[in-house]
């Protein structure tokens, strides 16, 4: 019956122990973030030839890559184009899974991999003020796996629905990038 003070916005400061929770929470924070990760998922799978492992390579490279760049974010590294590759990237999901346009697995890991490292660095410049960082981004990579998978299930949800809603779903990621990429302008 006792409870601690309710945080309703994001960003505010947490104990240093929640360092993971804070990680965890982070992804969800910004749709960017959030709609980019749910659409490697969809496109992963509406893509793939078959179900079955091969659907998880493209999620995979983009949690490890967004690691990656988180590490780097926490090490200073920046650029002023972080922030409109991560719009771009929203953009360039959603038109992906709005033509279901499907490429190799490897050209499919390096793109979102390299759409990753751009999430991962605005990630890491923000969890730099965290007190274990690497806990953060342990939890930051929990909440991508989860939001990954759950990209996957609605991909295979799409994969028995009229084609309409599979480009009706990318036709939203992709004017949420676009919106984005204007509020850059």
């Amino acid at each position: 019956a006792i409870s601690t003070g309710a945080s309703a916005h994001m960003g505010t400061e947490l104990h240093s122990h929640d360092s993971f929770m804070v990680g965890l929470l982070h992804p969800l924070a910004g749709l960017d973030h959030l709609l980019a990760m749910l659409a490697v998922g969809l496109w992963s799978t509406i893509t793939a030839r078959r179900a079955g492992p091969v659907v998880l390579w493209g999620p995979l490279a983009f949690a490890n890559m967004l690691v990656l760049g988180a590490l780097l974010g926490l090490q200073g590294v920046s650029s002023v184009v972080v922030e409109p590759m991560v719009a771009s990237s929203v953009l360039a999901l959603g038109l992906l899974v709005l033509t279901r346009q499907g490429v190799g697995m490897g050209t499919s890991m390096i793109l979102v991999g390299g759409f990753a490292v751009f999430h991962g660095l605005a990630h890491g410049a923000e969890l730099a003020a965290s007190s274990d960082a690497m806990a953060a981004i342990a939890g930051m990579f929990t909440t991508t796996i989860a939001l990954h998978l759950m990209g996957v299930a609605l991909g295979l949800k799409l994969r028995t629905t009229p084609l309409w809603a599979t480009r009706a779903a990318g036709a939203v990621v992709a004017a949420s990038g676009a919106a984005l990429l204007l509020q850059l302008v």
